[in-house]
């Protein structure tokens, strides 16, 4: 198993969760706030500029089967790309384990 870790434009959320309803049963949604190589972009508030550095961005967490991860990606791509710089990042994390709290059951992928 691996955890599939896809910061993306928020504006691209709804269409991305959509797409992956239909190959993977759960998914965690975070907020979260960042920069990469485009290091921010200038905000006019009241006339005067300023520095964002750190622009919104949202992070969609999957554990998925090996065999899913590259059905993942392909997707996450598809539909989350602007051509714009900014569009995101995916990260492929290998998974060891994983515990239903409720039961204490591990599942071992």
């Amino acid at each position: 198993m691996k955890l599939v870790k896809c910061i993306i434009q928020p504006q691209k959320l709804d269409e991305v969760v959509r797409a992956l309803t239909n190959i993977v049963p759960g998914m965690t949604v975070s907020d979260v706030r960042g920069h990469g190589r485009q290091k921010g972009r200038p905000v006019v508030y009241r006339g005067a500029e300023y520095d964002n550095t750190l622009l919104s961005k949202v992070v969609i967490d999957i554990v998925a089967d090996d065999n899913k991860v590259d059905d993942v990606v392909a997707l996450v791509i598809e539909k989350a790309r602007t051509g714009q710089i900014g569009d995101g990042r995916i990260f492929i994390l290998p998974l060891e384990a994983n515990y239903h709290i409720r039961t204490g059951f591990m599942d071992l992928g």
